[in-house]
């Protein structure tokens, strides 16, 4: 008897797990359709016409699974708002993504229009095209979406679209207050936000926010992070004569700018690659909680060298993750004089270097450009913030000028946050596997400001592959992402705290 009850009981559930396996898939070819129509309406974070045809779209397909909405303005693009009917005893959910995408180069893309999806399959080391009429319920999770913002942001858009479709059709009550605020200028900083959410402070609390922006990790497996990197930028300019001078009569005379930003470049830094500058580094502390998720990240340090064609990483951090922690020093580009077959010889007039700083949240992004400041002033420059004059150029011996701009704070929320450890159990259930922990990723999100004014934590739950060509050429999405992204949205809004 006991047996016959087993066999029932797994009939029972094997049948449950079917039928919501089949539900989940007609739902994903659903959200493919979406998808395209989506995308096929440009998104170029610099057109302004491109952005209100998305506000349009977005407003019809929000409100038509019940939620309220409305384009919020702001000193550039308005943003999308939408929320479900609030009731008080629910805490709130905020989440957040993006609109706007990157421009698109069509001659670099191998399909005619990246605004038209393209549905292709693995092809050895390539792809092959497939038409949408071959897909059925049925559907290869391997197969990608090609087309501009199918992963960066529509299709997380679309995912949390079609994860409200399927709560509605079972009848799942929500546990929450769902608010939904979308960005219309990621792709280009960002810049009205922080005084947008001042503005719309009351219409956007809540209780924690979840941003679904980036891919999950390499792995592939189902990835939670708590923070990302903030970042500022400087750009150094050295002067030598006035106009460019004919290196044979003048060099040995006349001080060359690219050797002394070169030099000023090379002493900020030591050969194992740490920032030499007093203070850089200040206040960073990491216990061994934190140490021990960051080991729990499956990395593999062959693995990265190997992608980027490196024998030996520079020496910040122990390994991968713990590089993360520190604030970075990059040169971002280098320009003087003319080089390859429009070399000239000459003394160069000047020598740039652009420079970003990726900041965590113990190193203020003010502070550390002043200790850089600081730093070249100690090598004997005279400091400007504008082209000198032939005047200037006579009265110093050494002039640097620096434009700095502004800065974008990083966040991180704490590792034991409850909130935290929710969004962890329910993917660790909903996939029943382990969870990739980041404590801090490298990149950034224009975040801060909900966390500054909100004073709420913050954690990032990314949804598509980690080979998606984001902002490149033949971006895509993988249709097995799909599936995981209504999964995810499924369960945390299925859940009770």
């Amino acid at each position: 008897m006991k047996k016959v009850l087993f066999i029932f009981s797994f009939f029972i559930l094997f049948s449950a797990t079917a039928q919501e396996e089949a539900q989940l898939k007609r739902q994903v070819r659903q959200a493919i359709n979406e998808i395209r129509s989506f995308v096929k309406i440009p998104n170029d974070a610099l057109e302004h016409a491109d952005i209100n045809r998305n506000l349009t779209w977005l407003e019809k397909n929000f409100n038509a699974r019940g939620f309220n909405s409305s384009q919020l303005p702001t000193a550039g693009e308005s943003l999308f708002f939408a929320s479900l009917p609030m009731e008080d005893n629910k805490p709130t959910i905020l989440f957040y993504m993006h609109l706007d995408g990157q421009s698109v180069d069509p001659a670099k893309w191998n399909q005619p229009n990246p605004y038209e999806v393209v549905l292709k399959s693995p092809d050895g080391d390539g792809w092959k095209s497939q038409v949408f009429e071959d897909l059925n319920e049925d559907i290869n999770y391997d197969w990608r979406l090609f087309g501009r913002s199918t992963s960066d942001d529509k299709g997380p858009i679309v995912m949390f679209l079609s994860a409200i479709d399927l709560l509605q059709e079972n009848g799942q009550e929500i546990p929450f207050n769902v608010k939904v605020i979308l960005d219309s200028e990621e792709e280009k900083g960002s810049k009205p936000l922080p005084k947008a959410v001042k503005e719309y402070r009351e219409l956007l609390e809540a209780d924690f926010l979840v941003i679904n922006d980036g891919p999950v990790h390499v792995s592939g497996k189902p990835t939670v992070v708590y923070g990302c990197r903030g970042i500022t930028t400087l750009s150094l300019t050295t002067h030598g004569p006035i106009k460019p001078q004919h290196s044979g009569h003048y060099g040995n005379y006349a001080p060359n700018p690219g050797f002394q930003l070169a030099q000023v470049l090379a002493g900020m830094k030591d050969i194992d690659g740490r920032v030499t500058i007093d203070g850089y580094y200040d206040g960073i502390t990491i216990d061994e909680t934190a140490m021990s998720v960051l080991k729990s990240v499956p990395d593999n340090a062959t693995i990265i060298n190997s992608n980027l064609a490196i024998k030996t990483p520079e020496k910040v951090g122990g390994f991968y993750q713990e590089s993360l922690q520190y604030p970075s020093l990059n040169i971002r580009g280098l320009g003087s004089g003319w080089v390859g077959d429009k070399a000239r010889t000459i003394i160069p007039e000047s020598a740039t270097a652009e420079l970003d700083l990726r900041l965590v949240p113990e190193s203020d992004g003010s502070r550390l450009k002043e200790l850089v400041k600081k730093h070249i002033e100690k090598q004997g420059f005279y400091l400007m913030d504008t082209i000198p004059t032939r005047e200037q150029r006579m009265a110093h011996d050494k002039i640097m000028t620096i434009t700095e701009r502004g800065v974008t704070d990083a966040f991180r929320t704490d590792l034991s946050n409850p909130y935290g450890e929710f969004l962890l159990n329910v993917i660790k259930n909903s996939f029943e596997e382990d969870v990739v922990q980041i404590r801090i990723m490298g990149g950034t999100v224009p975040i801060s400001p909900f966390i500054n004014e909100l004073k709420i934590p913050a954690f990032i739950v990314p949804m598509v592959n980690p080979d998606n060509n984001q902002h490149s050429p033949d971006e895509n999405l993988k249709i097995g992402q799909i599936a995981y992204g209504i999964k995810v949205f499924y369960g945390l809004l299925s859940t009770k705290m």
